[in-house]
């Protein structure tokens, strides 16, 4: 592991429009680094360097899980499942993720034979594998290196995914279908976040009561439906960030009161500001 990853103190983000695939950050003992359960389009993967955390996830229809997690531990998210990672006791921890495009990945699966197009979500939430917490820490510490070449840190990543993708017993039996009855209602939250949704609205969509929605809701995936409108507002807040859209803009479009209330729930949802976020992409920050 490289000096700088024993380091304290700091938060980094590593994105290049040269490898649009695939995102890094890292955190060095962060205090008050605390999630709201949330999602990401992309597939996610972790791991802890040091300190104490739990890690609670929901796959879509199954009870919530929770798994106490330390130095050594890898954590994995598939798209869009609900998760949280908080540290125990407020202490300060650290942790690198890894957040690759759920497309690419399914372009990398379909090659290996694996899938049908779309990304087969994989079993493993939780390992304590030394090869793949040292592989992972590897490509890290390749994407973070201000002067490694994109062509080194694209390779290095593609090399880490296939094999991550072809480990033995990777993925269920029977990989899991979107046959939930809430699915037209989730597509319709994530594709219509920007406009204006009341509860009665989405229950209307779902063709429920919005008692009846809140309940299934909360059973098939752990939040409510507002937390999860939230949940995307973020997420396309994100992107807008990335594009290079103004904070003040963004909080707007995505239906936050002002630009303070943005700032707060990105936060809550991300652990990080949306200038930090957004400071990520740009060069002069590549060595920050």
């Amino acid at each position: 592991m490289k000096e700088y990853l024993r380091q304290g103190g700091e938060m980094r983000f590593w994105r290049s429009g040269e490898l649009p695939f695939v995102e890094a950050r890292l955190t060095r003992e962060g205090r008050g680094v605390g999630y709201a359960r949330h999602s990401h389009e992309a597939f996610s993967i972790g791991a802890v360097l040091a300190g104490r955390s739990l890690y609670e996830y929901q796959v879509p229809g199954e009870s919530l899980r929770t798994i106490p997690v330390s130095e050594g531990a890898v954590v994995v998210m598939n798209p869009f499942e609900i998760h949280a990672c908080n540290p125990l006791d407020d202490t300060p921890w650290s942790y690198v993720m890894l957040y690759a495009d759920a497309r690419w990945l399914a372009t990398l699966q379909r090659e290996a034979g694996i899938g049908e197009g779309r990304f087969r979500p994989l079993a493993l939430h939780m390992t304590r594998a030394p090869a793949l917490y040292r592989d992972l820490l590897g490509l890290c510490d390749k994407l973070f290196d201000a002067d490694g070449p994109p062509a080194a840190k694209a390779a290095a990543s593609e090399s880490f995914f296939r094999r991550l993708l072809a480990q033995p017993g990777a993925y269920r039996a029977e990989p899991r279908r979107d046959g939930s009855v809430l699915q037209p209602v989730v597509d319709f939250i994530r594709a219509h976040c920007t406009e204006h949704l009341p509860l009665e609205r989405m229950a209307a969509e779902a063709g429920l009561s919005p008692t009846h929605l809140v309940r299934s809701f909360k059973r098939q995936y752990g939040i409510t439906p507002h937390a999860f409108l939230t949940d995307c507002r973020v997420r396309h807040g994100q992107a807008a960030l990335k594009a290079g859209s103004a904070i003040a803009d963004v909080a707007l479009e995505c239906r936050f009161a002002d630009q303070s209330h943005f700032q707060r729930t990105f936060k809550r949802f991300t652990a990080a500001t949306p200038d930090q976020y957004r400071r990520a992409g740009r060069p002069q920050d590549s060595r920050r």
